[in-house]
């Protein structure tokens, strides 16, 4: 995706959904747009369009901008973008707590749902490899996952992000290679292929996702992760090493905006701190894409109108 491409959209104008869009004026109040932003997966996607379609209700302009992840910070603190819908812990904490320590961000709360990323298998795995999801058990049978590219070391199949896989593979002392895929989607065409040949696997996987809505399976139960086990050799297992340790569990899913936000749009923020997407949600409207097939625009549009109670319950009553 293109990092700098805007879009705006004034949604009331443009766009109905349901009934309430009908009755909403075509004129949108004098107010600047919220610029909401946009990453590269399937439910921010959805999430954010939600959201716009939420705030066009409320007679606001919308405009996206699309970011990666990376760069989504330095456009929040430049005021270049002003809300950020779904803020995971596991892969944005540092940012995060670096932007709020030095006031370019504000935090509107979290959701309701958990996050989880880390090592994954599909359920059947566990008949071919006893113990499972205890990570010892995997270090005993690792050359059932062994492959050409492998072998004889089993594989772990890891998605395009940066991960501390290889560090934890060295301090736990297993015997695996990491195979990177060049984009998430792949993750998922390779697992259902050995689903479909009962081919035991263990891959990069995270939660809320629509994976979960669609097969049986368990995260790898590491040792309890530490904050210490980053950078610290001498905690946990091996003295020698970081990273002997899993990933956090139970980790927040935050909604943020620009430092400003609430006192120019208070309203918007409003909203933004009464959004709340649980766990079964999120993957849900994620499968509506990546299994189902709608399009973005169509699952936003399927949520809000089987949704419309919840979501006009989250608008301040003050705001109406």
């Amino acid at each position: 995706m293109k990092n700098t491409i805007k879009n705006t959209l004034v949604f009331p104008a443009l766009l109905v959904f349901g009934s309430s869009f009908l009755q909403t004026s075509i004129a949108a109040k004098a107010k600047e747009p919220v610029r909401i932003i946009v990453n590269d997966w399937t439910s921010q996607i959805v999430l954010s369009k939600i959201t716009a379609h939420i705030l066009a209700s409320m007679d606001y302009q919308v405009t996206f901008i699309q970011s990666t992840s990376n760069r989504q910070w330095y456009k929040l603190k430049s005021n270049l973008a002003d809300i950020q819908i779904e803020v995971w812990q596991g892969t944005m904490a540092d940012k995060y707590n670096q932007l709020i320590k030095s006031g370019d961000i504000v935090d509107a709360g979290n959701h309701a749902a958990k996050t989880r990323e880390d090592w994954w298998y599909p359920e059947y795995v566990e008949k071919q490899c006893p113990g499972l999801p205890d990570w010892k058990a995997l270090r005993k049978c690792y050359k059932i996952f062994a492959t050409s590219k492998t072998a004889p070391k089993g594989m772990y199949l890891g998605g395009p992000w940066e991960k501390p896989d290889r560090a934890r593979i060295r301090a736990l002392n297993m015997n695996f290679k990491v195979i990177q895929v060049k984009n998430g989607d792949a993750l998922w065409v390779e697992l259902e292929k050995a689903t479909k040949q009962k081919r035991p696997i263990v891959l990069f996987n995270w939660t809320p996702n629509w994976i979960e809505s669609k097969y049986k399976g368990k995260f790898i139960e590491f040792p309890h992760y530490s904050a210490e086990c980053e950078n610290n050799p001498k905690w946990g297992l091996n003295s020698k090493f970081p990273w002997d340790c899993g990933n956090p569990k139970d980790g927040w899913l935050k909604k943020i905006a620009r430092s400003q936000f609430q006192k120019e749009q208070p309203c918007a923020f409003e909203l933004l701190k009464n959004i709340n997407f649980t766990n079964t949600m999120i993957a849900n409207i994620a499968a509506a894409v990546d299994a189902d097939k709608m399009s973005y625009d169509e699952a936003a549009q399927d949520w809000l109108n089987k949704n419309k109670t919840l979501w006009h319950s989250w608008i301040p009553s003050s705001c109406n």
